[in-house]
């Protein structure tokens, strides 16, 4: 059975169950009594315990990363030691490794990969803006959440894995990873983990590593003098952009890498919001350049065996250290070398006696008062972080700033502290000046109904920037159909008008594809009576009707229409009826005509005035009412009903009687 299983860390920690393994540390599931919640500790091996030197740089390290507070980067809550147990408390994540997520998923499309490199870039920006490299991203060390964010992990860690610089078997994890100037065992910067960024890109684009090999050293060795297949030879479908990106941060030469994560961030950006962007250089400008000497051995260091070196080699470079030599001291080949050996070891011999000298006086000056180490509060309470060990023993004592800032934190806990966690402070209570988050910065979602996509846009440039927002239109097929909004403009948002606006939000849009329209049937011929119920079956409106003697049309039937059949007609709209009278009568009594006086209403100018023949439209349309009357001609035979209105009001309603006439 584990020996930490079951066991309490500082009367505070009580380990639960291991949950994973590494190369320096094993982690386990544990939970923290004082704060009531579910951490993850991770214990140094024994081994690595043993060592002095190593448990001071490690506690030194650790200590800086507690420092980093980002959404992407896994939180360090305390570095500590309980007896011989050195341990790092952490958040505990619910998730899995980004390593896991592409052996679940295989190649990730190109998409999805942007996603997860912009918030590793983004968590080791933060970082390297602290001073921290974190020297072994890779896939193992990056944690993929349940809502599709990930987290930088093993800082503190990783910086201390590299610090004996061995590529073994063991290695062969990280060594595909690894930069070209730690394979060579020189000195390392932010740029180096820009590199190893590059890698992991690289294999979420193309599905498979750049370089692979059966030891470790032989992938080292591609790494300092290989270039990678490009990964639209993989696979074709990667923008070229996001290729172009991914090559940059590859590079081998540090002059033509990324020089800052910002840099590729900022690149990554404007690939994102436009995946055709022109940037400021091409694949040719990544290119080693080529030398004109003979091809010279790689210098290393104990990152490569040096059994790798063929004799010829090694003789050649002997040859040129003897030439060095020759050519700085022509006249006298040995005794010039061992004279300038001899200056050499006297002036440092000078120097060490008068840094001993220097530290002898000053100490005498030295505050010999005892130092502590500046917990971390940020992310506390201010409740909670007054129940910090240091703070209640006296140590350190909190000061709140009047000011409050705008954070990823939730209102009320500490989102800023001065002096920062991990620096040491001499003397009893020391003040610790922090600053309270008053939350997220939130803006208000204006008013974009009503506009077309591109000025709603422009309307929403400055918050879609300044809160990242993702404000897309929505494709054509997805647009609904609304009578009262004009194709192509916005009908509602979401958030709606007014609501809030936080960092990182959708913004999603419904957009209307105007009034949904039918076609019209070929009513000719048909019976009135049954066009009528057609029509409303249709949702279209009232027709309007005028009739028209007709010798091939049964009275009552239709003889033409406008719009014609096929049109497309929206809800509620009007069609024209030509509806037959029945045969002109040759011998009998045919279609009498009789003139009306319909009064229009007083004091008003104008009007709509509808007129009805019973029950037909006879008249629709605007009159000049100060003319007094309308005058109408209504044909027929016989009683008729004649109802007029106007703008709502009836002026007319009788029935009358036409009187037929004879040839």
């Amino acid at each position: 059975m584990d020996q930490y299983i079951g066991k309490m860390l500082d009367n505070r920690y009580e380990i639960l169950e291991r949950i994973g393994t590494g190369g320096m540390a094993v982690v386990y599931k544990a939970k923290c009594h004082r704060l009531n919640r579910l951490v993850a500790v991770k214990i140094l091996k024994s081994d690595l315990a043993q060592d002095a030197d190593f448990r001071r740089r490690f506690n030194a390290e650790s200590q800086a990363v507690a420092q980093l507070s980002h959404p992407n980067i896994v939180s360090v809550y305390d570095v500590s030691k309980g007896g011989d147990t050195e341990y790092i408390v952490m958040e505990l994540i619910d998730g899995i490794t980004l390593k896991q997520y592409m052996e679940k998923r295989g190649q990730l499309n190109w998409r999805e990969s942007l996603h997860f490199i912009t918030q590793i870039m983004r968590g080791l920006s933060h970082a390297h803006s602290r001073g921290i490299v974190h020297r072994d991203i890779k896939p193992q060390n990056i944690m993929v959440l349940r809502d599709g964010s990930v987290k930088v992990a093993d800082f503190g860690i990783a910086c201390l894995e590299n610090s004996a610089q061995t590529l073994t078997q063991e290695a062969l994890g990280s060594v595909h990873y690894i930069s070209p100037e730690q394979a060579r065992g020189d000195r390392t910067d932010a740029r180096s983990d820009i590199y190893s960024a590059g890698v992991v890109l690289y294999e979420m684009l193309a599905g498979r590593l750049p370089f692979e090999g059966d030891s470790a050293v032989s992938v080292a060795i591609q790494h300092l003098s290989s270039i990678p297949l490009a990964p639209r030879e993989i696979n074709p479908e990667i923008p070229e952009q996001l290729e172009l990106i991914c090559m940059k941060a590859m590079a081998p030469d540090l002059e033509k890498r990324y020089f800052s994560a910002d840099a590729m961030i900022a690149d990554l950006e404007s690939f994102r919001k436009n995946p055709g962007v022109s940037l400021d250089f091409e694949m040719a400008d990544l290119r080693p350049e080529e030398e004109d000497e003979p091809t010279q051995p790689l210098r290393t260091s104990s990152v490569i065996v040096q059994s790798h070196r063929t004799a010829p080699v090694r003789e050649r470079e002997r040859e040129r250290e003897r030439r060095r030599d020759y050519d700085d001291y022509e006249d006298s080949p040995r005794g010039g070398k061992k004279q300038g050996i001899l200056i050499g070891i006297a002036v440092v011999m000078g120097i060490a006696l008068a840094v001993v000298l220097f530290k002898s006086i000053m100490g005498s000056f030295e505050d010999t008062s005892e130092s502590y180490v500046v917990p971390k509060v940020i992310g506390m309470s201010l409740e909670e972080a007054a129940q910090q060990e240091d703070i209640q023993s006296g140590h350190f004592k909190l000061e709140v700033s009047e000011k409050q800032v705008f954070s990823s934190y939730a209102a009320g806990l500490i989102a800023e502290q001065d002096p920062a966690a991990g620096e040491y402070r001499k003397g009893a209570n020391c003040v610790i000046t922090v600053t309270v988050s008053a939350g997220e910065e939130t803006g208000k979602m204006p008013k974009v109904t009503g506009y077309a996509f591109i000025q709603a846009k422009q309307t929403m440039s400055s918050l879609i920037d300044k809160y990242e927002l993702t404000f897309e239109e929505p494709p054509e097929e997805e647009w609904v159909y609304n009578s009262e909004v004009e194709k192509g403009l916005i009908i509602s948002t979401d958030p709606a008008e007014g609501e809030e606006l936080k960092k990182g939000d959708t913004v999603k849009l419904v957009i209307s594809r105007g009034p949904q329209t039918v076609p019209l049937i070929d009513f000719e011929k048909q019976e009135l009576s049954w066009a009528l119920d057609q029509l409303q079956t249709m949702g279209l409106g009232e027709p309007k009707v005028t009739y028209a003697p007709s010798d091939t049309v049964p009275a009552e039937s239709i003889i033409s229409q406008d719009p014609i059949a096929g049109t497309d007609m929206a809800p509620n709209s009007t069609v024209n009826f030509v509806v037959s009278s029945g045969p002109e009568n040759m011998g009998g009594p045919m279609m009498g005509e009789d003139i009306l006086t319909i009064p229009l209403p007083v004091g008003q100018e104008t009007g709509r005035l509808t007129v009805y023949q019973d029950g037909k439209l006879l008249v629709d349309e605007i009159v000049d009412c100060t003319v007094g009357n309308y005058s109408l001609t209504v044909t027929g035979t016989g009683e008729t009903r004649i109802y007029a209105e106007v703008d709502g009001e009836v002026v007319f309603d009788k029935k009358i009687t036409v009187e037929a006439y004879h040839d």
